[in-house]
């Protein structure tokens, strides 16, 4: 199938996804979704990938939602179909070792903020626009979004946000804790490097071990997420990261991890 939609920048160490479709900003249907998830099951095997950047082609979208001109032909056998689709790409994502930072440059709505929802993180441009206004055509988020954007922002915003399909600014987004860091638009590229430079040159199995048990942490009573977060931490002291990093720390040099 290629990367018809999608275009990747191959980066080493860091890798950036853009999703592609100008003519419809970049919506998503199901080839699509077929492909960022080949996309990034091709990165989860790739351990020279320390960091992932998603984005959207262009100033005006990440990703302007599903693809109603798809969704608006199928019936409920192929919806569960599609949904499924964004659900597994989604659950990728949040298992990937490798984070993901998600470069908002425009409207996420719908789909594309479920989206953006299962990266680690997200900044966005300053004329960002995100919001979930599936009710307004007659349905629900499907991608994980009435699940994912509660644990972000809280169930009542959650539910004012669905219910209304209200879309925030960049800064009101911040300010639920939706978005990280709001940056202009001409900067918005240049800060996710950054960022993504910085997660870099962190010990990779470390990170990987630290997404993994903030993520547990998630569906676990505390108890079991604290046990979970001690076995992660106790494994590391297995690897040669870690002795890397502490020799390196008390040698007062910059270390050099090999993700081993």
């Amino acid at each position: 199938m290629g990367y018809s939609n999608l275009v990747d920048d191959g980066a080493k160490g860091t890798r950036t996804i853009t999703i592609s479709r100008p003519k419809v900003h970049n919506a998503l249907d199901a080839t699509t979704l077929q492909e960022l998830t080949a996309a990034f099951t091709a990165i989860d095997s790739d351990p020279e990938i320390r960091c992932v950047i998603l984005t959207g082609a262009g100033e005006k979208a990440f990703v302007a939602g599903a693809d109603l001109a798809f969704m608006a032909g199928i019936g409920p056998d192929e919806a569960r179909r599609f949904a499924t689709l964004g659900h597994r790409l989604s659950d990728l994502m949040e298992g990937l070792h490798a984070p993901i930072i998600a470069a908002v440059n425009g409207f996420a709505l719908g789909g594309g903020l479920e989206l953006a929802l299962a990266c680690d993180f997200i900044v966005a441009s300053s004329s960002a626009r995100l919001g979930q206004p599936e009710l307004g055509v007659g349905v629900i988020p499907g991608f994980g979004g009435t699940q994912r954007l509660a644990r972000r922002v809280g169930i009542a915003r959650a539910r004012e946000l669905v219910y209304t399909g209200t879309q925030l600014s960049a800064e009101d987004a911040r300010a639920i804790g939706l978005v990280n860091t709001v940056v202009p638009p001409a900067n918005l590229m240049a800060t996710v490097r950054g960022l993504a430079e910085a997660i870099g040159q962190r010990a990779p199995l470390a990170v990987a071990a630290a997404k993994r048990a903030i993520r547990a942490g998630e569906d676990l009573p505390l108890g079991r997420a604290l046990a979970f977060e001690t076995e992660q931490f106790a494994a590391l002291f297995a690897t040669a990261d870690q002795k890397e990093g502490m020799r390196a720390f008390l040698e007062k040099r910059p270390p050099e991890f090999a993700g081993r």
